[in-house]
């Protein structure tokens, strides 16, 4: 079979490969090997294969490689291709099947594609001229010396003429690595090479230690905050009367008497009884005046004489306080004695209260004193005693 009957039988088998050039850039298409022209069914292909008129050898075949190097090594890909100037526009080309081979030792791994390389518009109603390429991609991965085969191309003029391009052969020329058998060693494998660590790769783990040096801080001062706090709840208190006589004992002596001290002193007196009072009664006495302590005292079941003697004591500290009120030393001297009294008294109807209930007989008067055994209420109020104490039995 002659080369030009192989290429029409090509071409009347199938159309998939007549490429038609159209347009300023030519149709283009790796993964199909060829863009076939629509315009062109096998019927027309059938009619070029009747039609051919000849063969035309010419030159213009080229083989480049794709890497940049002086010569071709194993593995190195090639354009092996043609390129054609002043094609009209509307030919169309069929050109060589390399599917099932190309060359021994040489592979095909990129079927043809064609490109436009320059475009020259017709004059008066004549149709463009341009100048193409059309290459397939190879490679070989054996060394040796190969002659490619000629590229042959069946091509379709607008006009209906067909012929037969012939593009001549090429050498392709295939080398190894050459080795210097004299001076060649034998070297180990290398070992890993180490770079020097830069901030930005350091920055992350750096980060996540602060992060949870931070949070070890938070649970320390969390740990110390709360955990005192609802340890100190688990921490006996003193009894209510027990403060009270505390921060009474703290108020004797007439060091406070003079008149520019006296507000502080009466203060003093007052808040320690309404504390009292708030623990011991349950009134809120912190926040109410005088007259509305002593309305809900009223029904508390204090003494008349006592309920009276501690009304007069919140009433002159009330003048002393807002009225600029100056008491006496006599009024002075009684603030203290009439406030523990108040207290001691007061705290021990609850003790009696709660012996009562118990079926036990009432405690004596005098268990409760300021110091030095004498009576709160009769002791000098000038005197300094010492600490207070509470003899109530602990239950």
């Amino acid at each position: 079979m002659s080369l030009l009957h192989k290429y029409i039988v090509l071409l009347t088998a199938s159309s998939a490969a007549l490429l038609t050039v159209s347009g300023a850039v030519a149709a283009e298409n790796p993964a199909a090997g060829q863009t076939a022209s629509s315009g062109l069914a096998s019927g027309q292909a059938a009619s070029v294969s009747a039609q051919a008129a000849g063969r035309i050898d010419m030159d213009g075949v080229f083989l480049e490689p794709l890497q940049q190097r002086d010569s071709v090594l194993i593995a190195d890909q090639l354009e092996y291709g043609f390129s054609l100037d002043g094609v009209e526009e509307g030919t169309g080309f069929a050109f060589p099947d390399y599917s099932k081979g190309f060359c021994e030792g040489v592979e095909v791994i990129s079927p043809w594609k064609i490109d436009t390389l320059e475009v020259h518009k017709g004059r008066k109603g004549r149709p463009s001229l341009m100048d193409i390429k059309a290459s397939v991609t190879v490679t070989s991965f054996e060394e040796g010396e190969y002659v490619l085969p000629p590229v042959a191309v069946i091509r379709h003029k607008p006009e209906g003429a067909v012929d037969t391009i012939v593009f001549g052969s090429r050498t392709l020329q295939v080398k190894t690595m050459p080795v210097d058998t004299a001076t060649f060693q034998l070297h180990d494998i290398k070992g890993q090479v180490k770079y020097p660590v830069t901030f930005s790769e350091v920055l992350p783990y750096l980060a996540g230690v602060i992060l949870l040096a931070a949070l070890v801080v938070l649970v320390v001062w969390l740990v110390r905050k709360y955990g005192r706090k609802g340890a100190g709840d688990n921490v006996r208190k003193d009894p209510p009367h027990v403060v009270a006589l505390r921060k009474l004992d703290s108020l004797r002596g007439n060091r406070l008497w003079a008149p520019e001290k006296q507000k502080a002193f009466y203060s003093g007196v007052t808040d320690a009884l309404r504390e009292y009072i708030v623990s011991r009664y349950g009134i809120s006495a912190m926040e109410m005046t005088t007259a509305e302590i002593f309305s809900d005292l009223s029904g508390k079941n204090v003494p008349e004489d006592l309920y009276a003697e501690i009304k007069a004591l919140f009433e002159r500290a009330d003048y002393v306080k807002f009225a600029k009120y100056v008491a006496t030393d006599q009024e002075n001297a009684s603030a203290v004695p009439s406030a523990v009294k108040f207290v001691t008294m007061t705290y021990q109807q609850e003790v009696d209260k709660d012996n009562m209930a118990q079926g036990q007989p009432a405690a004596p008067e005098d268990r409760i004193t300021a110091s030095g055994g004498q009576d709160p209420a009769t002791s000098d109020p000038a005197s300094s005693a010492g600490p207070l104490k509470d003899t109530k039995k602990e239950e």
